[in-house]
């Protein structure tokens, strides 16, 4: 938070060196620690053949068709209107359905709008100017490649620490964009309550029928949002 308030490019970077720092020299670490890192250092792949079943479509494939349409695509689509940007849903579904597709065989099931990451690489604090915030895309990807190539390890660093640790890191990274779309979605006076809605509905938590609060806050949101207009037209 502190070097969020100098300079915000830094602050995520900032955080992520103090998580390692208190792992390194604030947690007890196994006799047996730094053994199991260098050993998962080097990855070692293993081909899986894929398999279609018909259950597994019923089961598995069309519930997470489903949540990824709810719980990332359209608010991933919401946050990026609400950083002043105007996409194309149909294009960008077929595009992200089209990439499923081909990274299903590897492991990659679901490639989305991915809603949390689109608020962290959408807003101003990705870059000042627009047009240039698809640069926080492509350093997001390179270091997808290196902390994949990298997983075993990083997975036994993390696994070392608290877990309230774990969610303060990440608490630390979303506060710009927490901030910025908290206030985008209360600045008009007509959309407020709607907003309110959203936000209280799914940061709840709630889940029915295997879709999370994101889904039912949009559906809350929405609701709310038509009864208002609907009110303001009768009178």
């Amino acid at each position: 938070a502190i070097v969020g308030s100098v300079n915000k490019l830094y602050a995520v970077p900032a955080a992520l060196l103090a998580f390692v720092l208190v792992i390194a020299f604030g947690v007890d670490m196994p006799a047996d620690a730094l053994a199991e890192l260098s050993s998962a250092l080097v990855p070692k792949p293993e081909f899986v053949m894929p398999s279609f079943t018909t259950p597994a479509m019923i089961s598995i494939a069309l519930p997470l068709f489903i949540v990824t349409m709810a719980s990332q695509n359209i608010p991933g689509i919401a946050v990026m209107k609400v950083n002043g940007y105007d996409p194309t849903p149909g294009p960008l579904f077929a595009t992200t359905g089209l990439f499923s597709m081909l990274s299903a065989p590897f492991g990659g099931h679901a490639v989305n709008l991915a809603a949390i990451t689109a608020a962290m690489g959408a807003g101003a604090d990705s870059h000042p100017d627009p047009a240039r915030r698809y640069w926080s895309t492509i350093i997001a990807g390179i270091f997808y490649v290196i902390f994949g190539l990298l997983a075993g390890a990083v997975t036994t660093f993390v696994s070392l620490a608290p877990s309230i640790l774990i969610e303060a890191v990440a608490g630390l990274a979303l506060v710009g964009a927490f901030a910025g779309s908290a206030m985008a979605a209360f600045t008009e006076a007509k959309t407020r309550e709607a907003a309110a809605i959203t936000f209280l509905v799914t940061a709840s938590g709630v889940s029915f029928g295997g879709i999370s609060g994101a889904f039912w806050g949009l559906i809350a949101g929405g609701l709310m949002l038509a009864l208002a207009r609907f009110t303001r037209k009768k009178a």
